[in-house]
């Protein structure tokens, strides 16, 4: 028995069991309920019954949200390797009175250290009419606070940055589970069937640490896994056909490609990496002409290109600083995906292997990184903020912030060979925010302690992210879930979780 027959085996199996755990009976009403029983059993609480039928033919058929909802499309400005919130946003007067002091730190689960304070080098003030704390490591984004709902209690259950990484993408801290972006599209489709639903774009240094895992689609079919826009030329591999074949031959060569796959597929049925290849091609066919379009910055005017800092020349100050152009450029781009019905956004700052300054992980210099990272983002980020609302799109556009961790309040030593001056990984309490659609503005929930290291005022779990950023987007964190392994998986896990009601 080959790997396709087997996976024919268990499902049948298994649908055929729980057929009969409700008698046979139910199997003459499986046949009359005819839309339910074609319905793959892992897909039918993703969506309304009207839904089913669009979705046996198109996983990235539009769907009908679960929960009232003014949001259409996420986007999700990652920050790889751990932002400092107190060198951004969670101001700290305590920390700032005892820099150098001698405190115990727990610098790993369960490993304490005698560590030293160290205070912020930034300034910050209030800023708006919300008087939300911002550095001004961030000069541009500061005037925007008034926007944001500022989450400042955030918790997680990893120092290390792969688990980390899988559990802020995926729910949790082992790989082999659909990505946030993947569960999204699972329960909503997209809104254009010409561009890919889920896109990713990444930091020209470098993916991030566990790489694709961290927008793959587990064990849901593969049509819901991230596709890949590259931040240089071309941002598609493979899209233009190199034969000088035209669009009609093209069209024909699927055809002839997609029904051989389709009779394929009829002798292994449920096969959804071979389903996923069917509807790739489609998708790559129409790619061919819309996604040049979405992606032809020219069509843009001057003032918006400088806007979002596009044309800024790269600095010359250290070898690893981009400027604003390319983040910006990325940004830009979101916006103009959102516009055409791209259903969720990701975009890194930050890449390549962690441990160094080519990602927000301040392990070597928490000063020398933010003057690298903060300039790359602050600039795209202000106007994509400002863009979207001049254009109307804000208010059902979801823009979360966020890093895998934050960092501690105190100078690293341990992995500098006792160089001081850095900031280690802090899952313990740190801070993500949110703004656009459905998102209350100009507030900040949740605290640390006073000097900033661990949530101790209604502290929040990366599961109650999840279900804040899926209740924004219309769906349920309790009922958004997919048969896998004998259970009803979901994004948040069996564990308890809340929508961080105070932002919505």
């Amino acid at each position: 028995m080959n790997l396709h027959d087997h996976r024919t085996y268990l499902t049948t199996r298994r649908q055929f069991v729980s057929t009969l755990g409700a008698g046979f009976g139910s199997l003459a009403l499986a046949s009359m309920l005819d839309a339910n029983a074609a319905w793959p059993n892992e897909l039918r609480s993703a969506a309304p019954k009207d839904d089913r039928s669009k979705l046996l033919l198109n996983p990235m058929a539009t769907r009908s949200p679960m929960l009232p909802t003014k949001a259409k499309a996420c986007i999700f400005l990652f920050m790889f390797g751990g932002p400092s919130q107190v060198d951004l946003f969670d101001y700290k007067p305590e920390l700032q009175k005892n820099d150098g002091k001698t405190i115990a730190n727990e610098f790993r689960r369960g490993a304490i250290t005698n560590a030293t304070l160290q205070a912020s080098r930034r300034t910050f003030q209030r800023h708006g009419q919300s008087g939300l704390w911002c550095s001004d490591a961030l000069p541009n984004l500061a005037k925007h606070m008034d926007k944001l709902a500022v989450v400042r209690s955030l918790t997680s259950d990893s120092f290390a940055h792969g688990s980390a990484l899988l559990q802020i993408h995926s729910g949790r801290i082992l790989q082999g589970h659909p990505s946030l972006g993947s569960w999204i599209t699972y329960g909503l489709g997209t809104e254009n069937q010409n561009l890919p639903g889920y896109v990713v774009m990444l930091d020209p240094r470098g993916g991030p640490t566990s790489g694709s895992l961290n927008w793959a689609s587990g064990y849901m079919p593969a049509a819901f896994q991230g596709t890949v826009f590259r931040s240089e030329d071309p941002a598609i591999r493979n899209l233009v056909a190199t034969d000088g074949a035209t669009r009609e031959e093209t069209r024909r060569e699927i055809n002839l490609i997609n029904g051989l796959n389709q009779e394929h597929l009829k002798q292994h049925p449920g096969y959804s990496e071979l389903e996923a290849r069917i509807a790739s091609y489609e998708l790559a066919y129409h790619l061919q002409a819309a996604a040049p379009e979405a992606l032809d910055l020219s069509q843009e005017s001057e003032a918006t290109l400088k806007l979002y800092g596009v044309n800024e020349p790269k600095p010359d100050w250290h070898p690893l600083a981009l400027g604003p152009s390319t983040f910006g450029r990325q940004c830009l781009v979101a916006r103009r995906m959102v516009e055409r019905g791209v259903r969720f956004i990701q975009i890194y700052s930050g890449g390549g292997n962690a441990g160094g300054q080519n990602t927000w992980d301040g392990h070597h210099g928490i000063e020398e990184n933010l003057k690298l990272h903060c300039p790359e983002v602050d600039q795209p980020i202000a106007a994509l903020l400002t863009d979207l609302e001049q254009r109307g799109l804000l208010e059902s556009t979801l823009i979360v912030w966020g890093g895998e961790f934050g960092r501690m309040p105190v100078s690293e030593t341990f992995n500098t060979g006792g160089k001081p001056g850095g900031r280690d990984h802090n899952p313990k309490g740190f801070t993500y925010w949110l703004a656009g659609a459905g998102v209350k503005p100009g507030i900040a929930v949740g605290e640390t302690d006073e000097i900033g290291e661990v949530a101790t005022v209604d502290p929040f779990h990366l599961r109650d992210l999840h279900a804040t950023i899926l209740h924004l987007m219309g769906l349920d964190h309790k009922r958004l879930t997919y048969f896998h392994g004998g259970l009803d998986e979901k994004l948040t896990g069996v564990l308890d979780a809340h929508p961080i009601r105070q932002i919505l």
